[in-house]
């Protein structure tokens, strides 16, 4: 009986253990508890322990031009939603991640370099925009925005210049790191 007990105890630490590491995993259909399917309805009781800001009120409800943001109890900013437009229930179309704990299973966060990112997926594209450049990885619907100074020579200041994987230094850091459903 005493062995039971031994053996029940354990497997009930081990699955707690497991399930506080699944708070920040991120993968192509899941960002700590989020998945494409949650409710905004449901954010409060998912992130009960933490704060949830929800600026949609008034005219921005009707536009949906507020993002959901969630900080921890003390204070520090952890995602930032954006719902869907359309639709009943809203549910999550854009997260954007603040916290480095939020990890892809190939190890993937915000210090991660671009090197880090191609070593562990297949980015689908890349896109320049006017400050920096978007390189996708659509096998776990993310995306990572590198600041457009981080990349060499003429690059950084030609705003008209097409950027390449090839011409992305390795040790480019992520700016921003957002998944879309």
């Amino acid at each position: 009986m005493k062995r039971i007990l031994f053996i029940a105890l354990i497997a009930s630490i081990s699955l707690t253990s497991c399930n506080s590491d699944n708070a920040f995993t991120v993968t192509a259909d899941q960002v700590g508890p989020l998945t494409k399917d949650t409710q905004v309805s449901e954010l409060k009781t998912l992130f009960s322990k933490d704060s949830v800001v929800d600026q949609n009120s008034g005219l921005s409800e009707e536009l949906n031009v507020n993002a959901i943001e969630i900080y921890e109890k003390g204070g520090e900013q952890l995602l930032s939603l954006m719902p869907t437009k359309e639709g009943s229930p809203k549910t999550i179309k854009t997260i954007q991640i603040f916290d480095a704990r939020y990890t892809t299973e190939e190890g993937i966060n915000l210090n991660s370099t671009f090197k880090d990112i191609t070593d562990a997926y297949e980015v689908s594209r890349v896109e320049t925009l006017i400050s920096s450049i978007v390189v996708f990885v659509d096998e776990i619907n993310a995306y990572f925005t590198i600041d457009r100074d981080k990349l060499p020579g003429e690059l950084k200041f030609n705003m008209d210049a097409k950027v390449s994987t090839a011409e992305i230094p390795s040790d480019a850091k992520i700016k921003y790191f957002m998944i879309g459903w």
